[in-house]
C-alpha cells in the first residue's frame, strides 16, 4: 500500500510540474506577444505591399497591351 500512496505522489507531482510547466509556456506566449508590434500595423504593411504589387502588374499588364 505505501508503493501504492508514493506511486500516487509520484504521479500527481509529475501532472503538477506538467501543469506548472503548461502555465508558463502560456505567460511566456502572452508576455512575447504583447512585446511584438500590433497585429493592425503588420495588417496595414501588407496591405501596402499587396496594393503596390497589383498596381505593378496592372502597369505591366497595361504597357502590354499598348
Amino acid at each position: 500500500m505505501l508503493d501504492t500512496y508514493r506511486d500516487a505522489a509520484a504521479l500527481a507531482e509529475r501532472r503538477m510540474e506538467r501543469s506548472v510547466a503548461a502555465a508558463l509556456r502560456v505567460i511566456a506566449a502572452a508576455h512575447d506577444e504583447r512585446q511584438a508590434p500590433p497585429v493592425s500595423e503588420a495588417r496595414r504593411r501588407l496591405s501596402a505591399i499587396y496594393g503596390a504589387t497589383r498596381l505593378a502588374r496592372r502597369r505591366e499588364q497595361d504597357q502590354r497591351t499598348v
